[in-house]
């Protein structure tokens, strides 16, 4: 049974919680599932900071690269999911202390495209010999 990975995952998982942080002084309150608040933390304590740092840098960098964050939640959501993703491609090792400021993010994100071009490529491969 594939769905008893997440079936029988501990149901506090998808629980949401609401925090309340300041950014630029603005007090703000954020609501995710506890899984996307436990990965945020783990992506904290990497870089030696609190949730409420890393989600106030996440917003500031993302306002200096000009990025529309009418979604913030929704950005902070896809940043869990790609550093699960970067992750489990081996392009980082969720256990390493190294902080994730001092990578070389072009070249990650070069070989992230490159790892999912090629998993494409066999998608499209694999259904054109289905049929």
């Amino acid at each position: 049974m594939m769905c008893g990975l997440f079936i029988n995952a501990d149901a506090d998982l998808w629980e949401s919680k609401t925090r309340s942080m300041r950014i630029e002084g603005v007090v703000t309150s954020i609501r995710m599932e506890t899984f996307f608040w436990n990965i945020l933390q783990e992506i904290a304590c990497r870089d030696e900071m609190t949730v409420n740092q890393l989600v106030t840098k996440l917003y500031l960098e993302s306002l200096d690269a000009d990025h529309d964050v009418g979604n913030f939640t929704s950005f902070l959501r896809v940043c869990c999911g790609r550093y699960l993703s970067l992750s489990a491609d081996g392009h980082l090792q969720r256990d390493e202390a190294k902080p994730l400021a001092g990578l070389a993010s072009a070249k990650v994100i070069e070989k992230e495209t490159e790892a999912a071009n090629l998993r494409q490529l066999s998608a499209v491969n694999r259904r054109g010999e289905s049929h």
